[in-house]
């Protein structure tokens, strides 16, 4: 608890030690740790290997920008109704879904993914969407009286957000609907025997996985001013699970290092290298892979056994 006090009192006070700049990244970064700890959820806690929550993702931004700019609605009032959205949108596209497992659920949420730049394009719904324009719209600043610039509030929303989205997810993990969401994920079967309704609790899991990617979608339309078709490409949804593997799979603070490594790593593989980023990416990737095969999380609880070997048995003493 400590810990979590120290790190979130350094969270604080970062807006107002960096530049602008570094403000804005450090705003994604916690935008993309919402939707990587939901796509964890999905995949990490359940098992349901899916490559779509990009679409999810979307879903939440387009939401945020509609009512801005078409049923003039605030920003934070934008922000549970695209929560609402893409749950919704999630559980209904997780009950055909439960008839597959495997690569055959990964390809079918690859196609939702590659699918939904295109449908945002479409003529038919332009006026709402913008089309390959996308919509435009101004960026919230600070309510009058407060001291703070607009990157430095949109950094302290985003970070309230934040908060409120790992503790209402950590608390449903750590309860009846996590050990069943869990449950399901070690042996489906065992489950089923146990009286766990695995086609509902799976559907739900969808739903609440796209619930957190939309969250994120929504922050990340406010904090950009923008959305277009082209901005929800593949490689978003690809990232979401490099962000979970990267941090730790099945782990809830893994989030955060799997979102500074989607923020951080591609900007500093194009300057390292203009002719070839992606293989400078590839590369560092790979790196990370050999040194930390459990992600950054599994590799800090090994250097804590080392240091601390009765750390484990004190840890699962306090959580019963």
């Amino acid at each position: 608890m400590l810990g979590i006090m120290a790190a979130l009192a350094l969270a604080v006070a970062l807006p107002f030690v960096v530049s602008g700049y570094r403000v804005f990244q450090f705003t994604m970064v916690l935008d993309y740790a919402i939707a990587v700890f939901g796509a964890n959820i999905l995949t990490g806690y359940n098992g349901q290997i899916a490559l779509g929550n990009g679409a999810f993702y979307a879903i939440g931004a387009y939401t945020v920008a509609i009512l801005m700019t078409h049923a003039g609605m605030p920003y934070w009032a934008t922000i549970p109704i695209a929560a609402g959205t893409c749950f919704v949108a999630g559980f209904l596209f997780g009950l055909p879904a439960l008839r597959l497992e495997g690569p055959y659920l990964a390809l079918t949420t690859f196609a939702l993914a590659v699918a939904t730049p295109q449908l945002l394009k479409y003529h038919g719904i332009e006026s709402w969407t913008g089309g390959v324009q996308g919509i435009l719209f101004d960026k919230p600043d600070a309510p009058a009286g407060v001291p703070l610039n607009s990157d430095q509030f949109l950094y302290l929303f985003c970070l309230f957000v934040t908060v409120i989205m790992f503790v209402l997810g950590a608390n449903l993990l750590r309860g009846r609907t996590g050990r069943a969401i869990i449950a399901i994920r070690d042996n489906p079967t065992a489950a089923a025997g146990m009286g766990i309704d695995t086609s509902l609790y799976k559907s739900l899991t969808f739903g609440v996985s796209a619930l957190f990617t939309g969250v994120a979608g929504a922050l990340g339309a406010i904090v950009t001013q923008f959305v277009s078709p082209d901005s929800f490409t593949l490689f978003l949804s690809i990232s979401f699970i490099v962000g979970v593997v990267i941090g730790g799979v099945a782990t809830v603070s893994g989030a955060f290092f799997g979102a500074l490594f989607v923020e951080f790593v591609p900007n500093y593989a194009d300057q390292i290298s203009k002719a070839a980023p992606w293989a400078i990416y590839g590369a560092l990737l790979i790196a990370f892979m050999y040194a930390m095969p459990t992600g950054v999380v599994g590799l800090l609880r090994l250097i804590v056994r080392r240091i601390d070997p009765q750390w484990a048995i004190r840890k699962d003493a306090g959580k019963q």
